[in-house]
């Protein structure tokens, strides 16, 4: 029979395709060097502004709030305009869908990027508006490529899908393991905005991006994979950027672009065809869709009724447009399961070069990222790999797959990894404080005991009354909480709904958050000291003349305790183990309820052999000691430095309650406190100032560290270091200069630092029966808490005499050079840099004894 034409009358035919599309070398090297660019830009500006975050911390400076506004619009200035003239200007289609990505993501960048200038505190509120802008972000690219396109979306592979959901899950899997949850509703809005920030990536990456890297049909792997991968991991690392508080992006910028390779596999694995369906014995295989029927001689017709496209125009040509499978739900997935980990997993304050000296939350963080980014890259090659097969990958493969690597993460999360929720606390001041008004200033140690025991009774009475409708409250709506009476407050679990309902009630001054550290995964490790022991009294304590108040005034501080709040005290220590005082109210843990002295950071056992330490370290080794830990992980917050003045009032057994057990005659006469409660840690200025004028009021001596954050002036402003009943105590060096790191006043309402001790280079014990040299002004503290036991053992009728006390110290003080950060900062003069000079213990106990 005669064959009709090959097409209606009238209808165009098809010309064969001219081949893959050749971009310009020209526009090759332009794409290459604005994704260099790029990249180097945004990661050195991402670390360059957490490393100034890291800077502004450690030096005590206020938080700049419009840095990283400022950071990420230059970003968008620099790297958008080199992108949107990649958008614009070459003729490649496929160049100019690069540049159109990398401008959407870098536009991207800048609006979330904008959200870090809401306080790190605040991390709910970041999360909920990072999933608002995240969301919105993704609309406005859905409504723009719909509108450009107007084509049919294409239908989602399942398997497909089921794989990205298990690159996600693969991606998610370290961080389960090294890191540790937040609070419910921390964790429940990390959860959305991961949602958002997938869907987010699928419509920044989605299938009209892909076809312009997709050559052949079945698309060849080689330019897919390598060329739109690169160019989707350049996307995803800018997407990446705007993710998180400061230092949450810097993991993301790690994992998330190599899953760019992975994504790439993916889209052309739902480009192969599927399986062919099985066939039964004896049947005749299905014709594909478009075969012309056979005529009666058994020739096949060029084409079915109507007409059909060129032979050389493949599936491609109908399959492609009609029915071909997306890869944007995978995407979803395998980015928004990839980003869950770091904002989840991991705290944004805890990233900090603070706890980078031991195997914390840095280190863990660290860890997790570099497994994640060689997960990511097995991901893209073992998915690379699959494409060999030359079909799109089994449903049921890809299904179990993704369920094992679920319970995978299931296990990891409940076994190996961090369980539960770990959340911030809320301290909750209350308006009512105690009356101390018309205490007896009795001193001595009989005279300060009855002042302590007043103090003590009216705290606790004023506590118990003014918190019962709260704490009943508290009880009736199962919300966890302890209350305290040194300030009348009470600490208690709860998110921002919480807060809001405490911060209404009347009786409430205000709320502030209580930071928690997260749980770690293995302990940080025990520092340790390598220095040699001394062989007699070191040079600071040679400074102060305390070896010529044992040796000439025969006096070495017997009869007076001293308390440590601190990171904890090695009580095995040869240079202190003697001068624990021991019984069953010495040693107090409010972190972790050790029952025994015992010190992993080392600091406190430092701070309290400058004191007592014997064998050449101690200012007052005759003295005896008792201990607190207020800090962990060289962390703290307002209701553990609470916990520890608290337990110095009144001491109290292991497990006893504070309000009931309190023995206020038990009270250590002077505290050395080698700490500070910045903003970070939920102190505001006076939250702990009805704690140290109680402490006043009883007749104990408080001794505070000015800060490390010199050399700039006003930087004495760390709770309780600026409080007038405070003796705050700066640094000098071996040629009697104050230090450039030791915090300088002025302070409103008083003459700050009072005094100034050795703090540079100061040899000391640390945990494991070692030594160690460390600077600040933690270390010269305790030895003016020593100077004090000295006069006071010298002169047990000073025992309580505080503005007595103060008078000598202030009065035979030695000068001492002041040091300047210019000719400028000058700090109002140099009483506000050096106090009234280098503590002198030799002069100091001789007035004592008067």
């Amino acid at each position: 029979m005669e064959v009709g034409p090959p097409f209606p009358a009238g209808q165009p035919v098809p010309r064969p395709p001219a081949g893959p599309e050749r971009s310009s070398p020209w526009a090759v090297v332009a794409a290459v060097v604005t994704g260099c660019w790029a990249v180097g830009f945004v990661v050195v500006s991402q670390l360059g502004g957490w490393l100034a975050d890291q800077v502004m911390l450690a030096s005590g400076l206020d938080r700049v709030v419009w840095l990283w506004p400022v950071t990420v619009l230059a970003t968008v200035l620099l790297v958008g305009v080199p992108t949107l003239m990649l958008a614009l200007l070459p003729r490649s289609a496929a160049v100019r869908v690069t540049g159109r990505a990398w401008l959407a993501a870098v536009l991207v960048l800048g609006a979330l990027g904008l959200l870090r200038a809401l306080p790190p505190v605040h991390h709910e509120a970041y999360l909920a508006a990072l999933a608002a802008t995240a969301a919105l972000a993704a609309l406005v690219l859905w409504a723009l490529a719909r509108r450009a396109a107007g084509a049919t979306p294409r239908v989602p592979a399942p398997a497909v899908t089921l794989l990205g959901v298990a690159g996600g899950l693969a991606l998610l899997l370290p961080w389960v393991w090294l890191g540790a949850l937040g609070g419910l509703l921390e964790t429940v809005l990390a959860g959305v905005a991961a949602a958002a920030l997938g869907v987010l990536a699928g419509a920044l990456l989605d299938d009209a991006f892909w076809s312009r890297f997709t050559v052949g049909d079945p698309p060849r792997p080689a330019r897919l994979v390598l060329v739109g991968g690169l160019v989707a991991g350049v996307a995803l690392l800018l997407l990446a950027a705007g993710v998180g508080q400061s230092g949450a992006q810097l993991p993301l910028l790690l994992t998330l672009p190599p899953a760019g390779f992975a994504l790439a596999a993916l889209h052309a694995a739902a480009r192969r065809p599927a399986a062919p369906p099985a066939i039964p014995h004896g049947a005749a295989p299905a014709k594909p869709p478009g075969t012309a029927p056979a005529n009666p001689s058994g020739t096949a017709l060029a084409h079915p009724p109507g007409g059909v496209p060129a032979p050389w125009l493949g599936t491609a040509g109908v399959a492609g447009r009609a029915g071909a499978s997306g890869v944007r739900p995978a995407t979803r997935w395998l980015v928004g399961l990839g980003v869950l980990g770091p904002l989840a997993f991991a705290d944004p304050e805890e990233i900090t070069l603070v706890l980078a000296g031991t195997r914390d939350v840095p280190f863990w963080v660290a860890t997790a990222a570099a497994v994640g980014l060689a997960v990511a890259a097995v991901l893209a090659v073992a998915y690379g790999v699959l494409l060999a097969r030359g079909r799109r990958p089994s449903r049921r493969v890809a299904g179990v797959t993704a369920v094992a690597l679920l319970v995978a993460v299931g296990v990891v999360a409940v076994g190996a990894g961090q369980p539960g929720l770990h959340g911030e606390r809320l301290f909750v001041v209350l308006r009512e404080q105690a009356d101390l008004g018309g205490v007896p200033a009795a001193t001595g140690r009989a005279g300060r005991d009855a002042r302590a025991g007043e103090v003590y009774r009216r705290l606790v009475a004023t506590a118990e009354r003014t918190q019962a409708d709260l704490r009943r409250d508290l009880r009736r709506l199962r919300l966890e909480h302890t209350p305290y009476y040194l300030v009348n407050a009470v600490e208690v679990g709860g998110g921002p709904a919480v807060r809001a309902w405490l911060s209404r009630r009347p009786e409430v001054a205000r709320v502030l958050i209580s930071q928690r550290v997260r749980p770690l995964p293995a302990p940080a490790g025990r520092s340790r000291g390598t220095a040699p022991a001394p062989a007699g009294p070191e040079w600071n304590v040679r400074m102060l003349g305390a070896d010529r108040v044992w040796s000439q005034l025969g006096v070495n501080g017997s009869g007076i305790v001293v308390g440590s709040s601190d990171s904890g005290v090695d009580g095995g220590h040869p240079a202190l183990a003697g001068g624990f005082r021991g019984g069953d109210d010495s040693w107090h843990d409010a972190w972790n309820g050790t029952r025994a002295p015992t010190d992993q950071g080392g600091h406190g056992t430092h701070t309290t052999g400058s004191a007592v330490g014997r064998g050449g370290i101690g200012v007052a080794p005759g003295s005896r000691w008792v201990g607190c830990v207020n800090l962990d992980r060289n962390l703290g917050n307002p209701a553990y430095y609470l916990d520890c003045l608290q337990f110095m009032l009144a001491p109290f057994p292991a497990g006893g309650d504070p309000f009931t057990d309190g023995r206020p005659a038990r009270a250590p006469e002077i505290l050395t406190n080698s700490w500070g409660c910045p903003s970070i840690e939920g102190c505001d200025p006076g939250v702990l100032r009805p704690a140290t004028a109680a402490l006043e009021a009883a007749g104990i001596l408080v001794v505070a560290a000015a800060g490390n954050t010199g050399p700039y002036c006003e930087s004495i402003d760390d709770p309780p270091a600026p409080y007038a009943d405070v003796l705050t105590v700066g640094a000098v060096d071996r040629q009697r200069r104050v230090t450039m790191f030791s915090s300088r006043g002025p302070v409103p309402g008083a003459a700050k630092p009072d005094l100034v001790a050795p703090g540079d280079e100061v040899l000391s014990a640390m945990p494991g029966g070692g030594y160690a040299i460390l600077s600040g002004t933690s270390m010269a503290t305790p030895q003016v808490a020593g100077v004090v036991a000295l006069m006071w053992s010298a002169n047990p009728a000073l025992v309580g005499d505080l503005p007595r006390t103060r008078q000598i110290l202030r009065d035979t003080a030695t000068p001492v050079g002041a040091t300047y950060a210019s000719r400028t900062q000058t700090c109002g003069g140099d009483r506000n840099i050096t106090g009234a000079g280098l503590v002198d213990a030799y002069a100091a106990v001789r007035a004592a004894r008067g």
